[in-house]
């Protein structure tokens, strides 16, 4: 169903799914990617509920329109990259306040996230110390220089400040975040002696997971989820 959690610039969108018949279930944050609340995010809200967890998709872009009828990147991208971390850290904060008043466990509370979700996770993971676990489905670890004002530090610049586990699951042909900078991400967690896993599908491009798009790879999809 659909929700709204308040935050500081209105009412929220958020699509959630709960498991029936189960109290207290704890809780999963879904981030999505840059193409807003579309209908892939919300199926796999109802892939992580039917799995036992009250799983979440909060619309933190709703500020900028229905992004779900925007298919071209380039009209996409400055619209997200408008999006401040410290604005969408205090909206997830919200989100997980409204999951515990609405009967979610927050004590179990995790985070995925996919392609821009998957940045998503890293930087809530640093910021967060309720979260307790995430998986990030290759997300940007690298910011692009022009977002430091918005985006303080990447997510290998945040990586001595993760509070919480995180799997890393990445494609070894996605043109976009190449090998050298998940190895350098896991290199940098290592010295912080920070608990994290990765996977890399060696064959596997960018949004393998997204099953609406030609990138979807049905074998790394399924083993990582």
């Amino acid at each position: 169903g659909d929700g709204v959690v308040k935050v500081a610039s209105g009412d929220m969108p958020v699509y959630f799914a709960r498991p029936k018949g189960v109290v207290n279930p704890p809780v999963i944050l879904v981030a999505m990617e840059v193409f807003g609340l579309h209908e892939y995010i919300k199926d796999v809200t109802r892939r992580i509920a039917k799995l036992g967890a009250f799983a979440i998709a909060p619309n933190y872009y709703f500020k900028m329109g229905d992004l779900t009828q925007i298919t071209e990147l380039d009209k996409l991208r400055p619209l997200v990259n408008a999006k401040a971390d410290a604005e969408l850290i205090a909206e997830l904060d919200a989100t997980v306040a409204w999951a515990g008043e609405a009967g979610g466990d927050i004590q179990r509370l995790g985070i995925t996230g996919f392609c821009r979700g998957g940045r998503t996770v890293w930087v809530y993971c640093a910021s967060s110390s309720q979260v307790k676990a995430g998986v990030a489905f290759y997300g940007s670890l690298v910011d692009p220089p022009a977002q430091k004002a918005l985006w303080p530090k990447s997510p290998t610049e945040l990586a001595a400040e993760m509070k919480a586990p995180v799997l890393g699951l990445y494609g070894g042909a996605d043109q976009g975040i190449p090998v050298s900078q998940v190895d350098a991400m896991q290199a940098a967690l290592k010295a912080a002696g920070k608990t994290t896993a990765f996977k890399i599908y060696p064959e596997a491009p960018h949004a393998f997971h997204a099953d609406y798009r030609p990138s979807y790879r049905k074998d790394a999809a399924e083993d990582a989820f």
